[in-house]
């Protein structure tokens, strides 16, 4: 979302943000519980979470869901078009994230290949419908708010 060059990569900072918060306390309170240290934890983490995420997101993700979905899905409709573009960072931010975590719980051990498959189905289930229903419309309407001259306009039939 956006048009110009500031917008978009506003929009992705954004999007990452709320994503990365949103699954960093999920895994820490799938892990160690819910209480004061989950937000401790979440502010210790989610710099460096954030970091990777934004990097992976802007520079290869990112760019390769657009790629895909533009060539080989070709949505007809823009509501199509960010169902299928979030659908594709989705599945491919969490395929490479959940290496992440994997690692950083497990270290560069055999533990983490093992860990791996439960810890990518456990955040692909809460990734996908947090992503769809909670994160793209919240920022899609803060940034409308930013931005009013985004507003797609309704014309009367």
């Amino acid at each position: 979302m956006g048009n110009t060059f500031f917008q978009k990569r506003l929009f992705t900072a954004l999007m990452c943000l709320f994503m990365v918060f949103g699954m960093t306390l999920y895994n820490i309170v799938l892990h160690a519980g819910f209480g004061a240290h989950a937000f401790s934890s979440l502010l210790r983490e989610i710099w460096l979470v954030y970091a990777i995420a934004f990097i992976l997101d802007m520079f290869i993700v990112g760019p390769l869901a657009k790629k895909f979905v533009f060539t080989l899905v070709r949505p007809r409709t823009k509501v199509l078009t960010i169902l299928s573009i979030s659908s594709c960072m989705v599945v491919s931010m969490v395929t490479l994230m959940s290496i992440f975590g994997s690692i950083m719980g497990a270290g560069f051990t055999l533990h983490a290949a093992e860990i791996y498959p439960v810890t990518w189905i456990r955040n692909f289930i809460v990734a996908l419908p947090f992503n769809i229903l909670v994160v793209s419309p919240v920022v899609r309407n803060v940034f409308i708010v930013i931005f009013p001259e985004l507003k797609v306009e309704k014309v009367a039939a």
